[in-house]
């Protein structure tokens, strides 16, 4: 090829890539839904610091803010009790459900024993029973421990999941069985392979149960209100209900009462989110 030719060869202009219009809708779609579902907790934010009057009748702004409403909410109902036992509660649960479906997760994926297929089937089986269906015989159960308005009535009957053995199973199995070999050989035993190698491997899934049980267990409210009425044992969200009861013609207050009961769990939310995300798109779970 002569020296004109591979001239105009280089000088030959390159295709120009086409504007990314599909991502951009995809972006704008993403926002727009984002902020619909953020709508309702900016509009609770902005109406807990108006006055009475404007919360009714005003715009989404408040002209000028009210912090008085979240100390008259604090003043008129114990929240740092509410908080304290929603705290104890469900980091309790959370911890113990983590470790159990983690065992229970590891003995379905890489233990063999007799009747392994027809257990897993019904801890499944436990997600098709409906919460409600378990309300009386639980309550019966705790009232003949004499657990009635205590913790254990909070903490006990939700130690085990159903959905958690299910997911840590699932992420268990994704793990390579050259790992379960080689720790085999090195002389580490089930439980040691177990706690040092498969729940570390699966962090992201295990912040993601944790994460979803956390949240269940802080915003349950039929069974807290059922087996624990007492002002002693309140849960945040029983205390907010019964707050709720007593100012319901002070929406500011109201609305302020609710943010402190909210924030808690934006923070766990928050703050796990990263890990949360990476379980779900490595999970067995996406469609």
């Amino acid at each position: 090829m002569s020296t004109a030719a591979q001239a105009a060869v280089t000088r030959r202009p390159e295709r120009r890539r086409p504007f990314p219009w599909g991502r951009v809708a995809q972006e704008i779609g993403g926002l727009v839904v984002g902020l619909a579902f953020l709508m309702p907790l900016i509009w609770m934010l902005l109406a807990s610091v108006k006055d009475q009057s404007e919360a009714v009748t005003g715009g989404l702004f408040p002209s000028h803010i009210v912090l008085e409403n979240y100390a008259k909410a604090w003043a008129r109902a114990d929240f740092m009790r509410y908080l304290t036992n929603s705290v104890i509660v469900s980091t309790t649960v959370t911890a113990v459900v983590i470790l159990t479906s983690s065992m229970a997760g590891f003995a379905f994926s890489r233990l063999r024993f007799p009747g392994r297929q027809w257990l897993f089937l019904v801890a499944l089986g436990t997600l098709m029973i409906p919460g409600d269906v378990l309300l009386i015989p639980n309550f019966m159960t705790i009232r003949e421990f004499g657990w009635v308005n205590r913790h254990q009535a909070l903490i006990v009957p939700f130690l085990a999941s159903g959905f958690g053995v299910f997911l840590m199973r699932q992420a268990f199995m994704r793990t390579p069985i050259d790992l379960e070999d080689a720790a085999r050989i090195d002389g580490a035993r089930p439980s040691q392979f177990l706690f040092r190698i498969l729940m570390p491997l699966n962090g992201p899934t295990i912040s993601a149960l944790g994460v979803l049980t956390y949240l269940g267990t802080w915003n349950a409210l039929v069974w807290p209100l059922i087996a624990a009425s007492r002002e002693e044992v309140r849960t945040a969200q029983v205390g907010l209900a019964s707050f709720n009861d007593l100012e319901v013609l002070n929406i500011p207050v109201i609305l302020a009462a609710t943010t402190i009961v909210v924030a808690p769990v934006l923070l766990v939310y928050a703050f796990a989110q990263r890990w949360f995300i990476e379980s779900a798109a490595s999970s067995g779970l996406k469609g």
